[in-house]
């Protein structure tokens, strides 16, 4: 491979030894992670705002009982991916999860574009949580909507609570490990409450038609132009609530519940035994999750006809309407607990994807040194936590969120493609961990993906081609040259020892000293 292409790949031994090979004087990430912790962080960042809203939106407009298959689509997408990306997460544990993988496969340029894709995801998904969160304790404590709330100027509440995040996420893996399982615990307990309880509220009643009769759309749910889905956009067609389409609709909508999963990838040098630990700890959140998301949708259907369901708080209004209003209380302390572990988590994976840039140096190395007190990278975590910070402060982000998605699904789409092409690159590499139905299975995981990304709005689609064309300035201007893989550069680092083979060989082929 040339090395001045933009193309050129970064060979997996080499990824395989930099989490243990770390120049002297430079620390390193501390493995402290179990399958148990990865499932902790992976339900922490999944569980939040899907169960807690997009129930109420997808069944109310789109899907009514039937929500449930949307659920069901959206989970088998994500479980397609999660095989995927346990493969990789199993002979090739790195920080930078499908960044990593897209360098190792398919090239520099493309594994620069999914980072930048990750960040944009990571950063505007904590953002829009947080002025969420800030939302819920408006509601709860009848807070001031000058600071708290979508009508503040400067959100205080998102921007405090992404400071205190960040400074957990700052701290250590194992701070960050306990905050999460400890907020995990609640909602999950919640979830099966809501569960158990609201079992015996479900009328059958309720759940009839459980897939509802095709009808247009309503007047207030119409668009047209950029706010069109791409699908629309391109067929000309004319989209409809309900029925089998309403049911595929909902999926693309309720798929933001699963984004973020693939977080748990970015933790694999923080793992003590990743080759069983990630493939476990990946398949298990989305089983977990997934089961979690069809029984409530199922009880919160049953409970409530799907025309009578709040929007905005689907779960608690249910129970306010069979005369259970004291256990919204306990919701809203489930939602406020996920809410929070999702914020978390996306400052804890956008730190790692910035490390991963940095001790590639496609960002400033400097800028990515792990700290030797807190083993966290530390300097990256405090400038990704300003960033959040100042987005959930100030910037209204609701016409934004669709891009969370479609960061989320583009992930996907290439880690499927990584998994055939090492297949065939690298049919050597031990693989603790193998995706059955190579490539049958990847190539049905990157349709999917491409599906969903076509009910997704023209605008989305122009707004992540921009945030991606700002990112290949960056490349161009900075990474290129200063890569690890440009010409020169293939030396020792703060990060680990890369050598240049041919530097280290003498004529004869003969090893020579450093």
């Amino acid at each position: 491979m040339d090395d001045t292409s933009i193309v050129r790949t970064k060979d997996v031994e080499t990824v395989l030894r930099q989490g243990d090979d770390v120049a002297e004087g430079h620390a390193g990430l501390s493995k402290n992670l179990t399958a148990k912790d990865l499932m902790g962080f992976g339900i922490g960042i999944v569980i939040g705002t899907g169960i807690f809203t997009l129930t109420g939106t997808g069944a109310k407009n789109y899907a009514g009982p039937g929500i449930v298959l949307s659920f069901v689509i959206a989970g088998v997408v994500s479980l397609l991916a999660a095989l995927c990306y346990a493969e990789l997460a199993a002979a090739v544990p790195t920080a930078g999860s499908s960044y990593t993988y897209a360098y190792t496969t398919i090239g520099e340029i493309f594994a620069w574009i999914i980072a930048w894709d990750l960040i944009l995801e990571f950063a505007l998904g904590a953002a829009v949580v947080a002025r969420g969160w800030s939302g819920y304790l408006q509601e709860a404590f009848s807070l001031p909507t000058t600071f708290f709330g979508e009508e503040s100027s400067v959100n205080l509440g998102a921007l405090g609570i992404a400071l205190v995040l960040g400074v957990v996420a700052a701290v250590g893996i194992r701070e960050s490990k306990w905050v999460t399982n400890a907020l995990v615990a609640i909602k999950v307990s919640v979830c099966l409450f809501v569960i158990v309880v609201g079992i015996f509220f479900v009328k059958l009643a309720n759940l009839s038609p459980f897939i509802p009769p095709s009808q247009p759309l309503s007047e207030d749910l119409q668009t047209t132009g950029l706010e069109q889905p791409f699908w629309q956009w391109v067929t000309g067609a004319t989209p409809t609530a309900f029925g089998v389409t309403g049911v595929f609709v909902a999926a693309a909508i309720v798929f933001f519940a699963y984004s973020g999963f693939e977080a748990v990838a970015n933790l694999g040098e923080e793992t003590k035994d990743p080759a069983k630990d990630m493939p476990r700890g990946l398949i298990g959140t989305l089983l977990i999750c997934t089961f979690l998301y069809l029984a409530v949708c199922l009880v919160i259907t049953g409970m409530v006809k799907y025309s009578g369901l709040s929007e905005g708080a689907p779960i608690s209004d249910a129970f306010d309407q069979v005369g259970m209003g004291w256990a919204s209380v306990l919701i809203g302390i489930a939602a406020v607990a996920g809410l929070s572990s999702v914020i978390l988590v996306d400052i804890v994976a956008m730190g790692r994807i910035g490390y991963a840039l940095c001790r590639d140096g496609l960002l400033p190395a400097s800028i990515g040194q792990v700290s030797p007190r807190f083993h966290t990278p530390l300097r990256i975590t405090v400038a990704t936590t300003a960033v959040v910070c100042l987005l959930a402060a100030f910037v209204p982000l609701h016409t934004l969120a669709e891009m969370v998605s479609i960061g989320t699904l583009f992930a996907f789409l290439v880690v499927s493609i990584a998994v055939a092409v090492l297949r065939r690159t690298k049919p050597r590499l031990e693989r603790p961990f193998r995706t059955p139905a190579v490539p049958l299975l990847p190539i049905v995981s990157a349709l999917s993906c491409v599906g969903l990304m076509a009910s997704l709005a023209v605008g989305t689609w122009l707004r992540f081609l921009a945030w991606l064309a700002i990112g290949l300035v960056i490349y161009f201007a900075y990474g290129r040259r200063h890569s690890n893989l440009a010409p020169g550069n293939l030396v020792a680092t703060g990060y680990g020892r890369r050598h240049d083979l041919a530097a280290d060989t003498d004529a004869k082929g003969a090893p020579t000293l450093d």
